[in-house]
């Protein structure tokens, strides 16, 4: 078989992922066990460095914020996410309510991660691990929260796209 015929040969390679989303990712599969099993963090922890040998590659100091903050402050985060939410939060799926932890935990808790980023990250999260329109749902009720959250950049940002 020559190389042209062969599946894929021609598709372009995906560039490697960064150690940020692999943290996401971690952090996303992390909260998701979590509202499954109700795990201890050090539990939860130990089994996703075991599972993957590409825990290694990611930001652990970004992996440890998301992961424990959305656990620690997980009350505060579904209040703050529900009156965005457009059913009971207890409806939207584990999956997509573990990527809005994600995201609603570092658009409150790390300003210093622009808001835009945290949703890209969150909406590239749904749509390699969330149903066919979950991107969207998610996308919707984090820009709605970072309208809230952090009203001055929100608008800077608006105004500047507007220009």
């Amino acid at each position: 078989m020559s190389e042209v015929n062969q599946p894929g040969a021609d598709a372009p390679k995906k560039p490697p992922k960064s150690a940020r989303r692999r943290s996401r990712e971690f952090a996303m599969q992390g909260l998701y066990q979590w509202q499954l099993t109700g795990e201890s963090i050090p539990a939860i922890e130990r089994f996703l460095k075991e599972s993957s040998p590409y825990f290694v590659k990611a930001d652990e100091g970004l992996f440890k914020s998301i992961l424990v903050g959305g656990i620690q402050s997980n009350a505060a985060l579904t209040e703050a996410l529900k009156p965005h939410v457009d059913r009971d939060f207890e409806e939207v799926s584990p999956v997509e309510r573990a990527i809005l932890y994600v995201g609603a935990q570092e658009i409150i808790n790390m300003p210093e991660t622009p808001y835009p980023v945290i949703i890209n990250e969150a909406i590239e999260l749904a749509k390699t691990f969330g149903g066919t329109d979950g991107h969207r749902f998610v996308n919707g009720v984090l820009d709605k929260l970072a309208a809230e959250v952090r009203p001055v950049e929100v608008e800077a940002i608006r105004a500047k796209r507007a220009r």
